[in-house]
C-alpha cells in the first residue's frame, strides 16, 4: 500500500494525526507560513516525524532533531552532498553519547533517515542525484516554484520516466483530491516502481497550516485501496 505524508503541520496536529498518516511534517523554515515552533506533538510512535529545513545550519538541525523527536529530516535547499555527509555523522555521534548514559540492556541505535528534496517543472537532469546516493536514504520530487514546496500546484510527472535511481522516493507538489486518477495511473506506470509515499500539504488546507481532516480522510481512504 501507498503510504502517505501529510506536510505543513502547525494549527490542527492531534486531529491530523487521528487519521495514522504514516509521516507527518514539521515545517522549521522561519518564512513559512506553516513554521512550527509549538510544543513537540505527541502522537502515536507509528506516525514518523519529519523536519523540513531550508539550508539550515546542523547545529540547529541537531537542536529541532532532539526537540522534536525527529524520525527524519527533509533537506528542501541547496543542501550538498557534503552537508547530508556531515549531518549524518553528527547525528551518528550524538547518539553514540546518548545510548553511552544507558545501560547495554537499554542501547539502541538511532539511525537518522536523510530525505533531499529536488524540484522539478518541465525537465530534470537526473545525473544530479548521482553525488547524493550513499549520503541519503530518500529522495523527494516537488514543483519548482517561488517558494521551497507549498506552492499548490504538479510538476509533469512524465519526466520520471528517466528515474534512474532505485533509491525510494516521495512523490510532492500541489497534489489535491482532484489528482486521485492521475495517481492511480501513475502508480501503474513503470516509473512509480520507486515511489514510496505521496506527501501532501497545501491542496487539503482550510488555511495554512490548517487542514481539511474530511478531505485528507477521503483521499487516504483512496490510498489505502489502491
Amino acid at each position: 500500500m501507498m503510504k502517505l505524508k501529510i506536510c505543513g503541520m502547525k494549527h490542527n496536529t492531534q486531529k491530523v494525526a487521528a487519521l495514522r498518516p504514516d509521516y507527518l511534517g514539521f515545517i522549521f523554515w522561519e518564512p513559512s507560513k506553516r513554521f512550527f515552533d509549538g510544543k513537540p506533538p505527541e502522537v502515536s510512535e507509528a506516525i514518523r516525524k519529519i523536519g523540513v529545513f531550508v539550508d539550515a545550519p546542523i547545529e540547529e538541525v541537531l537542536a529541532k532533531i532532539e526537540q522534536y523527536k525527529l524520525w527524519g529530516v527533509q533537506l528542501h535547499g541547496n543542501e550538498t552532498a557534503e552537508y547530508c555527509e556531515a549531518l549524518r555523522h553528527a547525528t551518528a555521534w550524538s547518539s553514540t553519547i546518548e545510548t553511552s548514559k544507558k545501560s547495554s540492556k537499554a542501547t539502541k541505535e538511532i539511525k537518522l533517515n536523510i530525505i533531499k528534496v529536488f524540484t522539478i517543472k518541465d525537465n530534470f537532469n537526473f545525473s544530479l542525484l548521482r553525488p547524493y546516493e550513499n549520503t541519503c536514504d530518500y529522495y523527494l520530487f516537488d514543483t519548482k516554484g517561488e517558494l521551497p514546496g507549498g506552492n499548490g500546484y504538479m510538476f509533469n510527472w512524465e519526466v520520471l520516466k528517466d528515474y534512474s535511481s532505485t533509491k525510494p522516493y516521495f512523490l510532492s507538489g500541489g497534489i489535491g483530491l482532484d489528482e486521485v486518477e492521475s495517481i492511480k495511473k501513475f502508480l501503474k506506470k513503470p516509473e512509480s516502481k520507486y515511489c514510496h509515499a505521496i506527501d501532501v500539504n497545501s491542496r487539503f488546507e482550510t488555511g495554512p497550516g490548517l487542514k481539511n481532516i474530511e478531505t485528507l480522510k477521503k483521499f487516504k481512504e483512496i490510498l489505502k485501496n489502491n
